[in-house]
């Protein structure tokens, strides 16, 4: 049965055009200006094929490969395509989903949060704020205080040590390492 059939099924109503999408069935690309951007090429040698994939194709990495799964080093997340901080290490947890967890971001603008209506089921896309690299999806079963589970793609975070950051705004630079291979400084 094909997919108009299927959705005038379920719907009982008018027959619903589906729009060609390189996509999985339900999402689409938005058309959102970033504060920041870059060309794809640029990325395709900046960032590892799954990193690329996760971030800019709004892909997923297979659960319990990530290299920030089960990583327990004080420090910042940032998002690995721009650097904008997003995590701290003190509101990461095990969730036991296969993916770094984190129950609370560290700006409220540092995210934007957007329907995904992808694989047939509802979820919530989470975005960096500051380029719109795919980070992963948040649900409402995490633990107290938010109650919020942040689920991200190791692939989409670049860690920076505490450490690193004290001694790095000192020199007034920026330093920048990846769970995912070296291919990420900016």
């Amino acid at each position: 049965m094909s997919g108009f059939n299927l959705l005038h099924l379920i719907t009982k109503g008018q027959p619903v055009a589906l729009r060609p999408c390189s996509l999985p069935s339900g999402a689409c690309l938005t058309k959102r200006k970033w504060p920041v951007s870059f060309p794809p090429e640029e990325l395709k040698k900046r960032l590892t094929p799954i990193q690329y994939h996760v971030t800019q194709e709004r892909g997923t990495e297979s659960a319990f490969t990530g290299g920030l799964t089960r990583h327990q080093d004080e420090g910042t997340y940032t998002c690995v395509v721009c650097g904008a901080p997003l995590f701290s290490s003190s509101s990461k947890f095990d969730s036991g989903s296969g993916w770094p967890s984190f129950f609370d971001i560290l700006k409220e603008e540092s995210i934007v949060q957007s329907d995904d209506f992808s694989y047939g089921m509802h979820r919530v896309e989470t975005t960096c704020s500051q380029c719109g690299a795919h980070l992963g999806h948040t649900f409402d079963d995490g633990p107290k205080p938010t109650g919020k589970r942040y689920c991200i793609n190791s692939a989409s975070l670049a860690f920076q040590p505490k450490d690193a950051a004290s001694s790095s705004a000192a020199e007034g630079g920026a330093a920048s390492s990846s769970g995912g291979g070296g291919k990420t400084e900016l």
